[in-house]
């Protein structure tokens, strides 16, 4: 009768708490690939300058979160933003906030990957952007925090200019400023299978 109700017991726990998706934890450099309306980028994150940063981001990757959401922000020359709505708008659950690894010596230069934030520099949730400029005034000094950035793209440069260059407006919907006019769609991103050694 107890092994019988041990085994329903643990049944029952591996349904309500799965066990938690493999995120290249060993990995110092994993990548995702994005799959986007437009194309597909591959990206190479840093586990080594921001462990926090990159475990968060990719619990939300192999999660499935964010597929099917927008690049809601589009400033030519400064950033493509997304990660924060579906595809229809609807915003996603922001969950828990990540420490602000900005300190880690990586700058926000054109082609990496960072966390957006609010004010607070400890507010980052689920947001990131893409630089498409160098953008120092987002990197940190003696006198402000700055913006994490974890990775940077490595296959496919020549889409984050594309992506960049799409025409926007102020989308009254929404009422937000710097919409792509049509919807850049972050379909999916993928973590991909860790490299080897030779």
């Amino acid at each position: 009768m107890k092994t019988w109700l041990f085994a329903i017991i643990s049944i029952v726990a591996v349904a309500v708490f799965p066990a938690t998706a493999d995120t290249q934890k060993d990995n110092l450099y994993p990548r995702v690939q994005f799959t986007t309306n437009m194309g597909v980028m591959v990206v190479e994150l840093d586990r080594w300058r921001a462990p926090v940063t990159v475990e968060h981001f990719l619990q939300h990757v192999v999660s499935g979160s964010y597929n099917n959401t927008l690049f809601h922000r589009v400033v030519d020359n400064f950033v493509v933003q997304g990660g924060g709505y579906e595809a229809d708008w609807t915003p996603l659950p922001e969950g828990d906030t990540v420490i602000n690894e900005s300190g880690n010596g990586l700058p926000n230069r054109f082609g990496t990957i960072a966390m957006a934030r609010q004010q607070d520099p400890h507010s980052a949730r689920r947001q990131f952007y893409f630089n498409t400029n160098d953008n120092d005034s987002l990197n940190p000094n003696p006198r402000r925090w700055g913006y994490a950035v974890f990775g940077r793209v490595i296959e496919n440069e020549e889409l984050l200019r594309e992506m960049m260059a799409v025409a926007t407006d102020f989308n009254e919907d929404v009422n937000f400023p710097d919409v792509p006019v049509e919807p850049l769609v972050l379909i999916r991103v993928e973590l991909l299978p860790e490299e080897k050694a030779d």
